[in-house]
């Protein structure tokens, strides 16, 4: 557990669920934890990354003159990004709008000549050049929304266990009378015995 604010412990000890058992929790984890932590929706994350890949590259441009390693290394932290923050609910969006934020952002480095049809043979043409950078964002993407969403399933399953072996306010459930000799007869009769013919 976390202590107080002013503690300047290195390490946190959380306690196990089964057995009282104590663990570590290593320090990588607990910078990781020091982080933002959004939830957004699936067209938030869609707007963070392309707004994010539009301005990265309006600065790939000044900077480095269009240069296409740094665009492509810029955006594998995004896509990791947009998977993280989607919230558990859109997880399937994040590798359909990472895609998308990338070809927004390849617009201002694509370098194309003056008019529509020169623009667009040059985003074409930018496009099928970052391809393997596309794919690896798309990938990372895919692989952090796929993990989140089994984490997610179990966690959702362990707490409908739990839910099943106690009540709703955290007693142990009530067990099932047994049925006694009669039990299905209406209350306040009783069964007469049948008179021998």
């Amino acid at each position: 557990m976390q202590g107080s604010f002013g503690e300047n412990a290195t390490v946190y000890r959380a306690v196990g669920a089964a057995g009282g058992r104590v663990r570590a929790v290593p320090p990588l984890l607990l910078a990781l934890r020091r982080f933002p932590n959004p939830r957004l929706t699936g067209i938030g994350a869609g707007l963070f990354a392309a707004l994010t890949m539009f301005v990265l590259a309006c600065l790939d441009r000044l900077l480095f003159d269009s240069s296409e390693i740094v665009y492509g290394l810029l955006f594998l932290p995004v896509s990791a990004l947009t998977a993280l923050w989607v919230r558990p609910a859109d997880l399937v969006t994040a590798p359909i709008s990472v895609p998308i934020a990338f070809a927004v952002g390849v617009f201002p480095i694509s370098g194309g000549s003056d008019g529509f049809g020169g623009q667009t043979m040059a985003l074409v043409t930018a496009l099928a050049v970052h391809a393997g950078w596309l794919y690896g964002g798309t990938l990372i993407a895919g692989l952090i929304a796929s993990v989140r969403k089994v984490r997610h399933m179990r966690a959702r399953r362990r707490y409908l266990l739990a839910q099943g072996r106690t009540g709703e306010k955290g007693r142990p459930a009530p067990r099932a009378p047994k049925k006694a000799a009669g039990a299905g007869a209406p209350a306040g009769r009783a069964e007469r015995p049948r008179a021998s013919r």
